[in-house]
């Protein structure tokens, strides 16, 4: 499973064990959701920390991928890519 997937649910499973522990207290709706809302996110930062990191981590390496990645097209259409390969000849290149 992918660390965005589990700090996701995380967040979700934070968020709605905090609003079952404020359900039993006698107050507004909009009032629990709120401050289950911000003791779930006040919690996740401390408690999810780990997931937090790895989440960070995958998205960075992506980013690094992309860039390079990018780079390496830019220098292909430029032509200065020294590393690309003349088409083969075959009887499917003279058509």
């Amino acid at each position: 499973m992918s660390a965005a997937v589990k700090y996701t649910l995380g967040r979700i499973g934070l968020f709605v064990a905090v609003l079952a522990a404020l359900w039993l207290v006698d107050m507004n709706v909009f009032l629990k959701l709120m401050l289950a809302l911000a003791f779930s996110a006040a919690l996740s930062f401390f408690l999810l920390r780990g997931w937090r990191d790895e989440m960070a981590g995958e998205m960075a390496d992506a980013a690094e991928r992309r860039r390079s990645e990018k780079e390496r097209l830019r220098s292909a259409l430029a032509g200065d890519d020294q590393t690309t390969t003349p088409p083969a000849e075959g009887p499917d290149s003279q058509r």
